[in-house]
């Protein structure tokens, strides 16, 4: 029995991360790839010059099967799954992360669902298997988070304890004109003092994939933290690893630190939606009364 040919598309960070790992591990497996963006850099430092395709139709080409991430900042996947159904090549989407599930399939009012869909922990097969009745959801090994786990540090190993925020757009701005990120810097600043951390504790900043360069350098100088406080770390491992305490907002990244056993708050303020982590053990600022 032939090996189906596999295609792979994707763009954002935390789908190809995903998805990339797991490709590591399939030894033998006739593939083809079609990276861009954040998925570009990351195949390169996994893969090295390993060819790619040079166009998303050349590398779906042939294919039995299409597998494709769920990228926000991408139509990249959304095309290709198009593309497969006019073809008649079933399409696999892993979702990466446990919120907007039904969202990352839309694009300008149309919508391109997968005929199966894969997830890489038991939240998140509850979640799709109640948002996608009639889309088989298989749950696979999360190749990524489990090389991250083992290359954090453990808590207990720790010098000079820091605190690590791990920053990502909103999206939104809650209806206040300043986009949400901001807001939950303002209010997680204005809750510091109830954290109760050893005073001279170095907080560091990191930024997100999608981030421009220079896009928090106003606010971190008016809040009085100089250059050093970006987090230049090759890795969200590395990062995590220096740090005790993780905040943030929604991050995929805030799980990984709680299964890393750091203590991970969350910064949403009382005014934005509630979080949609849906990890026991997240902290959330808004819960703490001011002092």
């Amino acid at each position: 029995m032939s090996v189906p040919k596999t295609a792979l598309i994707c763009h954002d960070a935390g789908g190809a991360n995903v998805l990339l790992a797991w490709l590591a591990r399939q030894e033998g497996l006739p593939a083809s790839a079609y990276v861009e963006g954040p998925a570009l850099t990351l195949w390169r430092a996994r893969f090295g010059d390993r060819p790619l395709s040079a166009s998303p139709d050349e590398c779906i080409a042939g294919a039995d099967i299409l597998i494709t991430a769920t990228s926000w900042n991408s139509d990249l996947e959304h095309h290709a799954r198009i593309r497969a159904r006019a073809l008649g090549i079933r399409s696999i989407a892993v979702l990466d992360h446990w919120v907007n599930y039904r969202e990352r399939f839309v694009r300008d009012g149309q919508t391109s669902l997968p005929d199966e869909i894969w997830v890489a922990d038991e939240t998140a097969l509850r979640i799709a298997v109640d948002v996608f009745p009639g889309i088989p959801v298989t749950l696979i090994r999360n190749e990524y988070v489990a090389e991250m786990l083992a290359a954090i540090e453990p808590v207990d190993t720790l010098g000079t304890p820091e605190l690590l925020y791990l920053l990502e757009p909103a999206r939104s701005d809650w209806g206040r004109g300043v986009p949400g990120e901001f807001q939950a810097l303002d209010f997680f600043t204005s809750r510091l003092h109830t954290l109760g951390l050893p005073e001279g504790t170095p907080i560091r900043f990191r930024p997100h994939p999608s981030d421009p360069p220079g896009k928090y350098d106003q606010w971190l100088e008016a809040h009085g933290f100089g250059p050093d406080a970006i987090d230049r770390s090759a890795s969200v491992v590395d990062g995590i690893s220096r740090a005790r305490w993780v905040a943030g907002c929604e991050s995929f990244a805030l799980a990984l630190a709680l299964d890393a056993g750091r203590t991970v708050y969350c910064t949403l303020p009382p005014w934005a939606p509630a979080c949609r982590l849906p990890h026991a053990g997240l902290i959330h600022l808004k819960e703490f009364t001011s002092h």
